[in-house]
């Protein structure tokens, strides 16, 4: 029973594990052919801090070691940067 008992607990923390926040490295990759604003929503979903001034857009989403932000003019992605450090 024991052994059972200690056999789910492992299973258990290895699954809250891998279902983190991607890293930026994931999120970028997971964007890599992205032309326009609607594959970035479709791919990536609703991002986690948007800022609009004018037509110019920015799309932030939040990674486990930063942030992987995209800049939106119109309709086209047409720029992303990755910064930030993980959290400490």
């Amino acid at each position: 029973m024991r052994r059972m008992i200690w056999s789910l607990a492992v299973v258990g923390l290895l699954s809250l594990s891998c279902c983190g926040s991607p890293t930026k490295q994931e999120l970028s990759k997971k964007a890599a052919n992205i032309k326009t604003k609607a594959e970035l929503e479709s791919v990536m979903g609703k991002p986690d801090d948007f800022n609009k001034i004018g037509p110019v857009e920015t799309w932030k989403y939040k990674a486990s070691d930063g942030e992987v932000v995209f800049l939106v003019i119109g309709d086209k992605v047409t720029g992303q940067a990755a910064g930030g450090e993980k959290p400490k």
